[in-house]
């Protein structure tokens, strides 16, 4: 049986992807390797959850623990705009280092599953890290299991985060929420028009 590495950000992403992997006849191993998680309680709950996750599947997961949180500030002060690129490419080609190096037939991420993210990047970063590696990328769009994977998580119980990981992206989620309040006040605020 064909062994992959599927990296893993998080459990409720995760259930989707490895039972399609599993039932297209790969051997799936998870890889948790996200540094770019912040604050430290948001790593260790979204481990948490994916380790929960990990049972449910009989899913054996690799778990790297680093908290490199001056390594990524240090990638991403001054190219807050570019953040995602780097972070994208540091988990793929880590994912892709140890998908070789432990002789895995494959490599893939659960970051193809996310309808938040950018999926074209992802695949364009996984196809270099593969060439870079001399390591099968198995390219897959997990997309179509979104709305499945979120409803089996809720069933599960399983922690589901409210941002994609980062420190700016934390900012950015109430950033949001506070234009959509302000915007609603405004329009509240505003008399309403009448024909005459």
């Amino acid at each position: 049986m064909p062994r992959i590495l599927l990296h893993t950000c998080c459990g409720p992403c995760t259930l989707f992807p490895a039972r399609t992997l599993k039932d297209s006849g790969w051997l799936v191993h998870g890889f948790f390797y996200n540094p770019n998680i912040q604050p430290y309680q948001e790593f260790t709950r979204r481990l948490d959850a994916l380790r929960t996750v990990a049972d449910h599947l009989a899913l054996q997961l690799i778990v790297r623990e680093d908290y490199e949180l001056e390594e990524f500030l240090r990638q991403a002060v001054f190219r807050e705009s570019q953040r995602c690129i780097f972070c994208y490419r540091r988990r793929i080609e880590e994912t892709a280092r140890l998908a070789a190096k432990s002789r895995f037939d494959a490599f893939t991420t659960t970051l193809l599953y996310s309808r938040m993210q950018q999926h074209d990047l992802i695949r364009s970063l996984a196809e270099e890290a593969s060439n870079h590696w001399c390591i099968p990328f198995h390219y897959e769009d997990f997309r179509v299991g979104w709305a499945e994977g979120q409803n089996e998580a809720r069933s599960l119980g399983v922690y589901r985060q409210a941002y994609c990981g980062c420190i700016y992206s934390e900012r950015d989620r109430f950033q949001k929420v506070k234009t959509a309040r302000n915007s609603a006040a405004q329009n509240q605020s505003r008399p309403a028009h009448r024909s005459t």
